[in-house]
């Protein structure tokens, strides 16, 4: 089977770039299923309903996050009410809603996606590694086709996660930098890897925030709130081949696309 994992999307020209491009991918690779990283997806922090049943309706399956999760109210109840949409595992067991999902497709196959966050340099929260080592067990007995997002600041982390997974998961797909890194690799047991997948965002940004707000911020040292970028937009994704009876991955393909001006 195939699947599409996109990067993150950040607010509303991401939306716009996803509705453009996301029908032509679906037939251009046969892609069975789609994850998007969703944190960013309102405003350029936080997601709504509507933002969140945008996403939906173009197809995509399931929407994974971040430390972002949390700024809007709407997350509350859509972590509590729809299991498409998913908050770090390794948050408190307090918090509401879900870090993992199990999706079924229409071809009878099961998906599994697990949504974890880095310490490194980002947030103080329970141990990924932990974490996940203690739910594999529970989805093997369901199926044997698991994504992982990986949330994470640090490079480091990032790789240590990817070999940590190597023949546990059929992919850890690195998110929350925004920049897309060229080091997509299959793991010596075929477990699918990037350090990065990249954002849906505008080119003329910094990370798809406003670029002259952001260099206010650097150089002055002076808070100012930052508003999504406009114009074109980039499109990082990746897509995964897997051998839906071993959950192995066959092969990693990085997207990077690029709206004319």
């Amino acid at each position: 089977m195939n699947i599409l994992f996109i990067g993150d999307i950040i607010g509303r020209p991401a939306r716009k770039t996803l509705s453009k491009f996301v029908p032509q991918l679906i037939h251009e690779y046969m892609i069975d299923f789609i994850i998007a990283n969703g944190e960013n997806l309102a405003g350029g922090v936080g997601l709504t309903k509507e933002t969140a049943e945008e996403m939906f309706a173009l197809g995509i399956n399931v929407l994974t996050s971040g430390n972002h999760i949390w700024a809007k109210k709407d997350a509350i109840e859509l972590l509590q009410n729809d299991k498409r949409v998913l908050r770090p595992l390794n948050y408190p067991e307090q918090c509401p809603g879900r870090g993992y999902t199990i999706i079924d497709t229409p071809d009878a196959h099961s998906v599994a996606v697990v949504n974890l966050m880095g310490r490194v340099y980002i947030q103080s929260l329970e141990c990924p590694f932990k974490a996940i080592e203690d739910l594999l067990a529970k989805l093997a007995k369901h199926t044997k086709i698991i994504i992982v997002d990986f949330h994470a600041e640090a490079t480091s982390e990032k790789i240590a996660m990817g070999w940590f997974l190597d023949g546990k998961v059929s992919a850890v797909m690195g998110t929350h930098t925004h920049i897309q890194t060229s080091d997509e690799t299959l793991l010596p047991q075929q477990t699918a890897y990037i350090t990065d997948v990249g954002m849906v965002g505008p080119i003329d940004s910094v990370i798809g925030m406003d670029k002259d707000t952001a260099l206010y911020r650097f150089i002055t040292q002076i808070p100012a709130k930052l508003e999504v970028a406009k114009g074109p937009c980039v499109l990082g994704a990746t897509v995964i081949s897997i051998d839906a009876a071993t959950g192995r991955s066959t092969s990693i393909k990085r997207l990077l696309i690029k709206e004319p001006n």
